[in-house]
């Protein structure tokens, strides 16, 4: 069930669809839960959890499947799948470097972004507080001719940012991404 500006909704477990549109009662009070990632809306359930980028869960799934291989365990169906599908969308790749290194660029990259310092023109520099949902969708969008203009199209929240901004915060995933790709090479 969709609402308006891209929001979806979500039944509580154990809820009943009650008659009113997108709301949904539960045996003692009706709640309505609008989730919009253009207003950074996700509901209580994601207020204290770590959005990954693909390339992040790509590197877990890689290392978890190494180490069931030594276990002799076999992977599940949903599993391979998932696998695949990072790896199909994942741009910060490297077979050559090593899991840890990938992990510990992945996670500089991702605390760099959360709290962005943007170089001002009286060298200052201001803090862009971005959300975990900005970072990790960046982190997937970017690749090497991602500009502004895209980024603020494909996640609307960055709009609130001044564009000189988003720039920046493009120019450094870029370079990360190209660090990562580059190495060894």
């Amino acid at each position: 069930m969709s609402s308006p500006a891209n929001g979806r909704q979500r039944r509580p477990i154990g809820a009943s669809l009650s008659s009113a549109p997108g709301t949904f009662a539960s045996s003692s009070s009706a709640v309505t839960v609008v989730e919009n990632a253009a207003e950074l809306s996700f509901g209580a359930e994601f207020d204290d959890v770590q959005i990954l980028s693909n390339a992040q869960v790509a590197v877990i799934l890689q290392m978890s499947a190494q180490n069931a291989l030594v276990r002799d365990e076999e992977l599940h169906d949903v599993y391979k799948k998932t696998q695949r599908y990072v790896e199909r969308f994942n741009t910060m790749k490297n077979n050559e470097k090593e899991h840890q290194e990938l992990v510990d660029e992945l996670d500089n990259l991702q605390g760099a972004l959360t709290t962005f310092r943007k170089e001002t023109e009286d060298a200052n520099s201001e803090e862009l507080e971005l959300h975990g949902f900005e970072v990790a969708a960046l982190m997937n969008l970017v690749a090497t001719d991602t500009v502004v203009e895209e980024a603020v199209a494909l996640i609307p929240s960055l709009s609130r940012f001044p564009e000189s901004a988003v720039d920046e915060i493009l120019d450094l995933i870029r370079s990360t991404m190209i660090r990562i790709v580059s190495y060894g090479s």
